[in-house]
């Protein structure tokens, strides 16, 4: 009897069939919704997340750890007197080794000196032996400072230990030692060589290599111009001075800002003083800026998260989130998050005195609707081909 009105009444099955069709849209409807929402939770790309955490770890028992949340600092300027007296306090503290006062020359092995005893003619020809230099400046003959610091000179009544000695003193130990032959001999000492003690000047420097320690004081400034100056490349904020296994950092830009003159630092024989290139201490701009960019210091040694931006042509004004503005360090291994919300154009003060460190990552976020166009994006194609496919099948 079913079967009989079914066939006698096909608006009846018409009707059923519209119905199951509009259920069945309903439903796919639903399930698309419902992929769209899911999908918005894994948006394709970087995303900043608030707070950020560490990846979960696992211990070598097996035991799953805890994610790490990471605090994020807002950037304003309490934090950024902080972080200045901060860096200054670590600069100068590093440095208090360094600082001295210019001392006398002091003699030491492989020295050359020449030896003038005045009104005595039979002593004019004691040039001392010849000397085989590197430099055409040098002189040829002279008198030298032995491997065990002792100087030999005619009718001494015997060597005298110059290492370690200023002129002046061996002057004196001459002239006292020849008085007992000849009658109040006048004597003259002089340096002829410099050749017992260097230091070493490498990097973005014009002429690196040795530099012979002489009379005039070799300061930081002494030796960096002894090598010819700085190259253009040359990073000013940070230089390295290497002495007895130990490594000082120098910022010349900070210590002048503070006041603190380059020339008093002393170097010493066998010190090592690197002049770093900006290329290696670059920053790192990514996310929505209009183009990623490893950002390089200014010629001074400084670079600013404004100028980071610069560099990296700012913020993308059509994707980017301008209240989510990221700078990450690393320091002492834990990762660091400072935060800038730069919708107003004055967060661009605090971005020009905020001061990136070599290795920072300044990061932009998205904005909400970017990261669901982009979820779309990605949706649509698979969205087109399916309906396109039940086009087909019916």
């Amino acid at each position: 009897m079913t079967n009989t009105l079914r066939l006698l009444d096909p608006n009846r099955s018409h009707g059923s069939t519209t119905r199951l069709r509009a259920a069945r849209s309903c439903t796919a409807a639903i399930a698309l919704l419902s992929t769209l929402l899911a999908a918005c939770g894994v948006v394709p790309g970087q995303h900043m997340e608030t707070p950020p955490s560490l990846p979960v770890s696992s211990t070598p028992d097996g035991a799953v750890q805890s994610a790490e949340q990471v605090p994020i600092q807002p950037i304003d300027l309490n934090l950024i007197k902080q972080l200045q007296n901060g860096q200054g306090q670590m600069q100068i503290a590093n440095q208090l080794d360094l600082f001295a006062k210019p001392g006398p020359y002091k003699l030491g092995p492989g020295d050359v000196l020449q030896i003038t005893v005045w009104d005595h003619p039979e002593l004019a020809a004691a040039l001392g032996q010849q000397v085989a230099t590197n430099k055409t400046s040098d002189p040829t003959q002279g008198f030298v400072v032995d491997g065990q610091g002792n100087l030999d000179f005619p009718y001494m009544s015997h060597a005298i230990h110059a290492a370690g000695k200023t002129v002046e003193q061996v002057q004196r130990e001459v002239r006292s030692d020849l008085a007992k032959q000849f009658r109040e001999p006048q004597v003259t000492v002089r340096v002829a060589s410099y050749r017992s003690a260097q230091v070493y000047v490498d990097g973005e420097v014009r002429a690196p290599g040795g530099q012979s320690i002489n009379d005039i004081p070799m300061t930081l400034t002494e030796a960096i111009n002894r090598s010819g100056g700085f190259t253009g490349n040359a990073d000013r904020a940070h230089l390295t001075l290497t002495r007895n296994g130990t490594s000082y950092p120098i910022d010349l830009t900070q210590m002048i800002a503070m006041g603190k003159n380059p020339s008093d630092i002393m170097l010493q024989p066998g010190d090592m003083l690197r002049v770093s290139t900006r290329d290696t201490n670059t920053a790192y701009v990514m996310g929505e800026v209009n183009k990623p960019i490893a950002a390089i210091p200014n010629s001074d040694g400084r670079l600013t998260l404004a100028d980071a931006l610069s560099q990296a042509g700012f913020i993308n004004q059509g994707t980017a989130d301008p209240r989510q503005l990221y700078v990450i360090r690393e320091e002492k291994g834990k990762p660091l998050v400072y935060h800038l919300d730069s919708r107003s154009p004055v967060s661009m003060l605090l971005a020009n005195q905020f001061d990136l460190q070599p290795k920072d990552v300044v990061y932009v976020d998205n904005g909400p609707l970017v990261r669901f166009n982009r979820v779309l994006s990605l949706l649509l194609p698979a969205i087109n081909a399916g309906l396109t496919a039940a086009i087909v099948t019916k």
